[in-house]
């Protein structure tokens, strides 16, 4: 499966509990089409104690968000966008965004 969305790109969320929210991506997941945001879809797991958290108990966890829930912002236009490619004249391919036709660089 291949993915448009890069580990640090920021994203608009369109649906869920954090509708409309904006983080930067994490991680990205290409095994089941999903990504983890900074920030967004925090849950609640309980642990079990272990050497690092000898006591265990509640801890919070940003957990995966399906891709098509998902739309990156645009560095030069602000808002965001679904993405396009465009390839340029040495042979690799380039990210732009939909509305203003800018190449979205790499945001880390």
């Amino acid at each position: 499966m291949s993915m448009k969305l890069k580990k640090g790109d920021k994203v608009f969320i369109l649906s869920g509990k954090d509708k409309r929210k904006t983080g930067t991506v994490s991680r990205v997941i290409m095994k089941s089409g999903k990504v983890v945001v900074d920030g967004v879809n925090i849950v609640k797991k309980t642990v079990k104690g272990d050497k690092s958290n000898p006591r265990g108990g509640m801890v919070e966890k940003p957990m995966p968000l399906n891709i098509s829930n998902v739309q990156v912002v645009c560095i030069s236009c602000g808002k965001s966008s679904k993405l396009g490619y465009k390839l340029l004249k040495n042979g690799k391919k380039e990210r732009i965004c939909k509305k203003c036709g800018q190449a979205i660089k790499e945001q880390k």
